[in-house]
């Protein structure tokens, strides 16, 4: 089995880099592919949760891995050191593997290339190194992505009901579903992470491309982290009705709307209540 190790951030999902592993793909008869995403620090919120920072690198990976499942190509992977020089040579003595593709920007307006990356990769892996440049900026990616921001209704039929009609029609649909945490760590990130289970476990049942993580307590300062680590088409918020949500008393929908620009579509649903 020959193995390709993929490393990229932002550029994960560019058409050019899926592409080319395609095209991998085709050439050998069996090959797997190794997928390496640096964690990335977010910008919004007091406290940086590190849980928060591994499961945004862990999106990226089991999406990648959905989309390339779907045509028939092995893929494994986890999240590297924030480092992205630390991160390749770590998944290097991992994966051993026969050929590395690293994914960046274009020159203009990528750290990695700045940090000089490809070449010390090349210098220091001793297996043949290829850049693949995707410019997600003006390219775009070839899904279509939603931000699904819930938290004590992540899991409510009202909620299902609507990520299933938007996907309606388009098996490229992806979801990112982010559950803010309601406080510390702990027995918090616990319950959070319980209802983002539920919700992930729900969507996929039905068909659907999902991926999501525990977040930021504060809702927008998920929210905007969210925005600041994907690049996604649209939000859904789903909140408890009316006055009873403090979202709503706090004004989340419109906030949202206004600082990212993206259309915010707004769910009301109830908790769904314990059997």
């Amino acid at each position: 089995m020959k193995t390709i190790l993929v490393v990229a951030n932002e550029t994960l999902g560019g058409a050019p880099l899926l592409e080319r592993i395609r095209q991998v793909a085709e050439e050998e008869d069996d090959v797997r592919v190794a997928i390496c995403v640096p964690q990335t620090r977010p910008r919004h919120g007091n406290i940086i949760y590190d849980e928060a920072v591994y499961d945004a690198a862990q999106i990226r990976i089991e999406l990648a891995r959905s989309v390339l499942r779907q045509e028939g190509i092995d893929a494994v992977g986890e999240p590297g050191d924030p480092d992205p020089y630390t991160a390749t040579m770590d998944a290097v003595a991992e994966y051993n593997p026969d050929e590395i593709i690293i994914s960046t920007f274009p020159a203009t307006s990528s750290g990695w290339l700045r940090r000089d990356l490809i070449e010390r990769v090349q210098s220091a892996a001793g297996v043949p190194v290829e850049h693949v440049v995707a410019d997600i900026d003006s390219e775009g990616l070839p899904f279509q992505v939603t931000l699904v921001v819930a938290n004590r209704t992540a899991a409510s039929a009202p909620l299902n009901q609507a990520l299933k009609e938007k996907a309606a029609g388009d098996d490229r649909h992806l979801f990112i579903v982010v559950v803010p945490q309601e406080g510390g760590e702990g027995l918090h990130a616990r319950r959070a992470r319980a209802r983002l289970s539920q919700v992930i476990d729900r969507l996929r049942s039905d068909g659907l491309l999902a991926a999501g993580m525990i977040a930021d307590p504060d809702p927008f300062a998920a929210t905007m982290n969210a925005l600041q680590l994907f690049r996604v088409d649209d939000v859904v918020i789903s909140t408890l009705p009316g006055s009873r949500s403090g979202w709503m008393r706090a004004d989340l929908i419109e906030r949202v709307r206004k600082a990212s620009g993206k259309p915010v579509d707004h769910v009301a649903a109830e908790a769904p209540t314990a059997a």
